[in-house]
């Protein structure tokens, strides 16, 4: 690669490469980071948080869960690090065709496509961010805070989880990210996870991304749960009925 005339020896897509891998990297030190904050601020304003029991098979597919989301990104990103910034062969079989719906795609427009996938991976984090500045001091990972409420603001005024609904595009980019089926099969999967671990769920209010699933012994679902809560019980119910959607409007 050439800039100013001189000769960087780096390929165009080792760059390419560089940055994806950058932006993976990136993505999980903004979680930490935004995760750690919240935290603090989560349990100084809304209270401690009250465990409940975990079933075991809200465990096993809690431990699915971590696993689609967290190891392919991980693997591609330690993988293309390790091999100087290119895919080693073993991916080469799990790439995707150049042909999408008909359209053949030249090296440069997969090239900008991929880019392009970074980029919104990055513009993201605002709608993710507006998601939890709503949730403020009702996030959590696992169990419920001492002084509960309703958060029907912001994305949640049009689905009751907008935060899986930002895992599962981030997902999705990562299929674009990488060029990979890998990655696309992940999707699939999380899509499977959610729909099994919504109903599973008893926190009072929708968890962080990556949040750990809880049940009482007698697996009550998540509504049931809230509806318990005199304090917060018809307020949920109101909720439910003018927010149908769990994570995407009119469809799920």
């Amino acid at each position: 690669m050439y800039i100013a005339g001189l000769d960087l020896g780096i390929s165009s897509t080792q760059t390419l490469e560089t940055l994806v891998v950058f932006s993976v990297v990136d993505f999980f030190r903004y979680l930490r980071t935004t995760f750690k904050t919240l935290a603090v601020y989560a349990e100084s304003k809304g209270g401690r948080v009250k465990p409940e029991r975990m079933p075991a098979r809200a465990q096993v597919v809690n431990t699915i869960q971590a696993i689609v989301i967290h190891v392919p990104p991980l693997i591609y990103a330690g993988a293309v690090l390790l091999n100087k910034f290119r895919q080693p062969e073993w991916m080469v079989p799990y790439t995707l065709p150049d042909d999408i719906a008909g359209i053949r795609l030249d090296p440069v427009m997969k090239g900008v496509l991929r880019l392009g996938a970074c980029a919104a991976g990055l513009a993201l984090r605002r709608p993710f961010d507006c998601a939890l500045r709503h949730l403020g001091e009702q996030w959590h990972s696992i169990g419920r805070r001492e002084h509960p409420r309703v958060v029907h603001t912001g994305p949640y005024a049009w689905v009751r989880h907008p935060l899986y609904t930002f895992t599962l595009i981030q997902v999705a980019l990562w299929s674009v990210m990488f060029w990979s089926y890998i990655a696309l099969i992940a999707l699939g999967t999380t899509v499977a996870v959610f729909a099994v671990k919504i109903p599973m769920e008893v926190c009072t209010k929708i968890p962080k991304c990556f949040a750990l699933l809880t049940s009482n012994s007698r697996n009550t679902t998540q509504e049931d749960l809230i509806e318990q809560d005199e304090g917060i019980r018809q307020e949920y119910r109101d909720y439910k009925k003018k927010v149908p959607a769990r994570i995407i409007p009119y469809i799920w």
